[in-house]
């Protein structure tokens, strides 16, 4: 911003690669927060319960809530969020970690 101006919202980036240990206790977790929300239409409950069943990226994305993540900072709301999860088939876990690829930066305005 010009003239000193600073924004009031600030963006933040958080990537996380999570481990599926227990594909039965993801699922049943995610399918027992689908069928305990009293907001949710039964056609979109039985369209998002089969498709965590299916996937459990899908489950891990019904479990993790951004808003769950900042809730506890003090000075801020938040005002917009989305996320996504996907599986990660050529993760290495054992691989030295690269900061260089995950340079989020480059991957939201395409300026590095």
């Amino acid at each position: 911003m010009s003239n000193g101006e600073t924004s009031r919202f600030v963006r933040l980036h958080v990537e996380l690669v999570m481990e599926v240990t227990d594909v039965a206790r993801l699922t049943g977790a995610a399918v027992d927060r689908l069928n305990d929300d009293p907001a949710l239409p039964d056609d979109e409950r039985r369209q998002s319960l089969e498709t965590v069943r299916d996937d459990p990226a899908e489950a891990l994305a019904h479990l993790v809530d951004p808003f769950d993540l900042v809730t506890a900072v003090p000075g801020t709301q938040l005002a917009q969020a989305s996320w996504s999860s996907e599986e990660m088939t050529d993760y290495d876990p054992d691989a030295e970690w690269d900061a260089a690829e995950w340079d989020l930066a480059d991957d939201a305005d395409g300026e590095g």
